[in-house]
């Protein structure tokens, strides 16, 4: 029988997205004490999904969410605001929260997904943003860099 309407996709290029998390680098953003693993960038809705490894004592610089994000804690323990989260806990950011630093208060590792943009700044000016375009970047520098390594 037939479908009542045709559900094939407009864009023929649809396919699912796959990372192998076992060959993608791992990348240094703060030397010695922090590191981001880019899982996916969707490209498409602006999403992307990051795993993230700080050492202990690391501390996040205070930041803006400008969409949705969501975040899971695979071990360790994140100070994040007034409440301290670890292995096991699952934690929903709104967009438009607002941080102060967020502090590691254990050596941590945790899944961070993130609808849009994040707005960093200090006291009086913003100091960076990261949106899916910088982790696109940082992703295919870090497979550029792995790759002239491996040659």
């Amino acid at each position: 029988m037939a479908l009542p309407q045709d559900i094939a996709p407009v864009n023929d290029q649809l396919a699912d997205s796959v990372t192998r998390g076992a060959s993608t680098p791992w990348i240094e953003t703060k030397p010695g004490m922090a590191w981001t693993k880019v899982l996916w960038v969707g490209q498409e809705s602006g999403r992307w999904a990051v795993l993230l490894k700080w050492k202990k004592g690391y501390v996040a610089p205070p930041h803006k969410h400008l969409s949705a994000a969501f975040a899971y804690i695979l071990k360790g323990r994140l100070k994040v605001r007034h409440t301290t989260y670890e292995a096991g806990d699952f934690l929903h950011e709104t967009n438009g929260m607002v941080h102060g630093a967020t502090e590691a208060l254990e050596d941590t590792e945790y899944l961070f997904f993130c609808d849009g943009p994040v707005l960093f700044f200090d006291d009086d000016k913003f100091t960076g943003y990261r949106g899916w375009e910088e982790v696109l970047r940082m992703q295919r520098q870090a497979m550029a860099r792995a790759k002239q390594a491996a040659e």
